[in-house]
């Protein structure tokens, strides 16, 4: 069930809306039209406020890959893989950090019970592409380097280049990579039909603003590293878990690359929230929408990771 608001589905429970109403306190509908500086503080200011406490026992290492990238290492308390997570943040290539998802990366290595790490990829506008995917694949290559079996993870944007580079291992013959999460990901829809219509003004993310951080990170349209829905063959590609909102424009991207998948022979578990809308992870204490997505999410990683 949901109502309409000028003319646009929206959600019906209650706490996702006082979510949406609480991130727009920080972080405008309208925060594109700002300078990039702007629009980087109103969004730590969103991430700070959604900060928690961390797991008890979880520690933390900064460390730097290629004398040049920025990683976090997350270890729980409690592990039960030599796995690990590689984590991709979002933010629509422009904004996000280390800190930005640190909370959600915390519980998400506590959940799955196994190492996580994060990095601190070169943002647009300053850097276009390839930089950000450039800094994942290398950071990608480090950790396969050292022996481990991995899961990458990305959310949004990060769930671009978490495909991405996935393909791009496919492509280059790299083993080690067991699964990929991919979080109401960017994949490269076309904008002009499907949920980039059904859901083009949606709290929290318009399709206006998808088409922003694409003219802004001036990736080739016909590269499928860049738009992984473009790519020609998926098969091959590890298990997959991905999660999609229905009041997201991006919806019908994290579907179709699901469906596309499955015809592949991959292994693809695909879950699209009913109530939930883009960022929801950042909601998983209020809402009791996320707080099940996140379940699941987590479920689905340890699925992945063996640790389940």
């Amino acid at each position: 069930m949901h109502e309409k608001l000028s003319g646009q589905p929206v959600p019906t429970e209650p706490e996702i809306l006082a979510f949406h109403t609480r991130c727009e306190e920080f972080y405008p509908a309208d925060a594109v039209n700002a300078c990039i500086d702007q629009q980087r503080q109103w969004y730590d200011a969103l991430c700070a406020e959604f900060d928690a406490p961390s797991p008890e026992g979880l520690r933390r290492r900064d460390a730097v890959v290629a004398g040049r990238i920025p990683v976090r290492h997350y270890r729980p308390a409690e592990v039960a893989s030599e796995t690990r997570i590689f984590y991709i943040h979002g933010g629509g290539f422009v904004v996000g950090s280390l800190d930005s998802h640190d909370a959600i990366c915390a519980e998400l290595a506590h959940g799955a019970r196994v190492e996580l790490v994060s990095i601190d990829y070169r943002l647009a506008p300053e850097h276009v592409w390839p930089a950000a995917f450039e800094d994942c694949y290398e950071v990608l290559k480090s950790l396969l380097a050292e022996g481990r079996p991995l899961v990458i993870a990305g959310d949004s944007a990060g769930g671009n280049l978490a495909a991405g580079i996935v393909l791009k291992a496919k492509a280059e013959g790299l083993s080690g990579i067991i699964g990929q999460v991919l979080i109401y990901p960017t994949l490269g829809g076309d904008l002009v039909s499907g949920s980039y219509i059904e859901m083009a003004q949606a709290p929290g993310l318009a399709t206006g603003d998808i088409a922003y951080s694409r003219e802004i990170l001036k990736a080739p349209a016909d590269n499928p590293f860049a738009h992984p829905l473009k790519a020609r063959d998926l098969s091959g590609l590890p298990p997959a878990y991905i999660t999609a909102a229905n009041f997201d424009p991006l919806r019908d991207d994290a579907r179709n690359y699901a469906a596309r998948l499955a015809q592949a022979g991959v292994d693809v578990t695909y879950r699209e929230e009913p109530q939930m809308i883009h960022a929801w992870l950042r909601a998983r204490h209020m809402s009791r929408g996320a707080e099940e997505g996140f379940r699941h999410l987590v479920h689905g990683v340890a699925r992945l990771l063996g640790t389940r």
